[in-house]
């Protein structure tokens, strides 16, 4: 292991943060909680280290290194397919995922996302996995009188798209699946255009011949609106992925849709930028997605929602018209913002082709320190406390529960690198000066240890550091899959009570949940509550619904706080809002997409 600079590890004065020390480092040495998180530092050109070794298979590549701690030697470093700047020459199947380096800055991980089985580019299925069930098998659900694809429509596609008309029942099982897989759709036919005139014309026949569509980003959503019910044809954007312009002096930045975030994030970090938007699926979700899904992650906090940053879209409508709306304007007062009916639609108004977004400058200094907290209530005020002593710097506030902690160490061999607690908050600053930063951490840090609100913690500056902290945070998601069954609930509550949920299902489901946990993104009222299960429950099911949804609407929360409606949670819109709004919003897809053509099924409520 390559010896830690002062840099890769920020630590104050022994007799200022005693409890910090616990980690117990010496010159040259990172912590020792660390070291099972830990990328090796060899050159990427020589071997990853003595004793490691590369396995290839059909879904991924792993490095594997002797180097980590005891119990954790073979943890995979496990890299997006996105990260294609190969380091290592290594001869990959169709469809393998390949290690490759981040861009300079990055911090969401490519070598540590959690890559969802349906996005591997072969096959939805791992070996061995039990089938999805179809949706309209699984949900009482009815398929509404469209037309079913023939062979005409499907020449007419093929002129539209030269060999980029998929009916391969292979290609198709992976895209009929959520990466969740807990909704499958019987989808014959997958388009994947090129430009925008190309999405206009499947619209405009699909319109005329009444044919449902299903869009499709990078397929990474969490509420099943990104793949058919039915045999909705599937519109995929994947291939929508050309960077239109960047302006480096506003940061203005015009796309395709089918850009995957990681990709922009590069593009725009090499100019001196960064994205405002950052999820832990950034290595696939596409940002039209992004867009349709006003998808709030990581950076919510400091930078805001997709509704203030996206400054422009280009929008096909369901019966093919365009609506070309990439303003590049920070301000502009004339008319309705029609832009704003698009985001967080989730591909039922129109499809999103293009964006322009306002990137902001990329911050020259960034620290993330790992604490842990005795109860909520501390986390409560170290947020407050957190506030007050970082303000401008202060970039993201992370919650964790030690069920999700056992959860990553149990099921993906992630080391907790500080001393157990309760709960752990994920700390992250992000300013244009390391010494000023580093002052105003180094204060919080000590008050904060000082009166009692943290019992211990580790703070990392250096890329590869800050990775491996963010990982804890970021594959909670991947370990409760491997759990068993995960009942997903993704809420906004009053900061007072956004933990209050957790043990009150615990104590109400007992023996019949595997694991309840929280965790999620403090700084904004969003906790994401998970039930695991060995499989799925009709009676556990009922335990949860609709007392989960009775609980927040009770407390004035939303049951949806980032992951939209899309078809598993259209039908409880109304715990968050009224007939009134309900009924605008069945007017505005009315007028819209009058035959329903778009995404149906989806986002608004089946009608009694």
């Amino acid at each position: 292991m390559g010896p830690t600079s002062p840099q890769d590890l920020y630590l104050p004065p022994r007799t200022a943060l005693g409890p910090l020390l616990s980690l117990g480092t010496s010159p040259g040495t990172p912590p020792l909680g660390l070291l099972p998180l830990l990328v090796p530092t060899s050159p990427p050109e020589a071997p990853p280290c003595p004793g490691s070794h590369v396995r290839v298979s059909p879904c991924a590549v792993e490095l594997q290194s002797p180097l980590f701690a005891p119990g954790d030697a073979m943890l995979p470093w496990r890299v997006s397919r996105w990260a294609m700047q190969l380091s290592l020459q290594v001869a990959c199947p169709p469809g393998a995922l390949v290690a490759g380096k981040s861009g300079a800055g990055a911090r969401s991980p490519s070598m540590l996302v959690p890559w969802p089985p349906s996005l591997r580019g072969s096959s939805s299925l791992p070996t061995g996995a039990p089938e999805v069930a179809l949706t309209a098998e699984r949900y009482p659900v009815q398929r509404l009188p469209f037309s079913e694809v023939t062979e005409e429509d499907l020449a007419a596609f093929e002129h539209m798209l030269p060999g980029r008309v998929i009916t391969d029942p292979e290609v198709l099982a992976a895209v009929n699946v959520d990466w969740l897989r807990s909704v499958r759709g019987c989808s014959r036919v997958l388009l994947r255009p090129r430009t925008t005139e190309e999405v206009s014309r499947i619209l405009r026949h699909c319109h005329q011949r009444n044919l449902a569509v299903s869009p499709q980003g990078g397929n990474t959503g969490m509420v099943g609106g990104s793949v058919p019910v039915f045999d909705e044809i599937i519109l995929s954007t994947a291939l929508m992925n050309r960077i239109l312009s960047f302006h480096d002096v506003s940061g203005t930045l015009v796309c395709q849709a089918g850009c995957v975030l990681e990709q922009l994030g590069r593009h725009v970090e090499e100019r001196g930028f960064i994205m405002p938007l950052d999820l832990g699926a950034k290595g696939s979700c596409h940002i039209g997605g992004n867009v349709a899904t006003n998808a709030g992650g990581l950076r919510f906090l400091r930078y805001g929602s997709l509704r203030g940053t996206v400054l422009g879209l280009e929008v096909v409508l369901a019966d093919g018209s365009v609506l070309s709306g990439l303003s590049s304007l920070r301000k502009d007062n004339t008319g309705y913002d029609l832009k704003q009916l698009f985001i967080g639609s989730e591909g039922t108004l129109g499809v999103v082709t293009a964006v322009s977004i306002a990137c902001v400058p990329r911050p020259q200094a960034v620290n993330v320190a790992f604490l842990g907290c005795p109860g909520f209530q501390e986390v409560l005020q170290t947020f407050r406390f957190c506030k007050a002593q970082l303000g401008e710097i202060l970039s993201a506030f992370e919650f964790l529960d030690a069920e999700c902690m056992q959860l990553v160490g149990r099921h993906l061999g992630l080391s907790c690198p500080v001393r157990g607690s309760p709960f752990y908050v994920l700390v992250e600053t992000a300013g244009s000066s390391v010494a000023h930063d580093s002052e105003k951490l180094t204060a919080f840090l000590e008050q904060a240890l000082s009166s009692g609100l943290l019992t211990d913690g580790t703070v990392a500056t250096e890329q590869r550091r800050v990775q491996a902290l963010w990982a804890l945070r970021e594959r909670i998601t991947e370990a409760l899959s491997r759990d068993g069954y995960v009942y997903k609930y993704d809420l906004s509550l009053p900061l007072e009570q956004l933990y209050h949920l957790v043990p009150d299902l615990r104590a109400r489901l007992g023996p019949r949940a595997r694991h309840v946990v929280g965790y999620g993104h403090l700084g904004d009222g969003n906790l994401h509550l998970n039930v695991t299960a060995e499989a799925y429950s009709a009676e556990l099911c009922a335990a949860l619904e609709p007392y989960v949804y009775e609980w927040t609407a009770a407390r004035r929360g939303s049951v949806s706080a980032e992951h939209g409606l899309g078809f598993r949670k259209k039908d409880v819109i109304g715990y968050s809002k009224p007939p009134a709004a309900l009924e605008l919003m069945r007017q505005l897809k009315g007028l819209l997409d009058p035959k329903g053509i778009l995404n149906p099924y989806k986002t608004l409520p089946t009608r009694a």
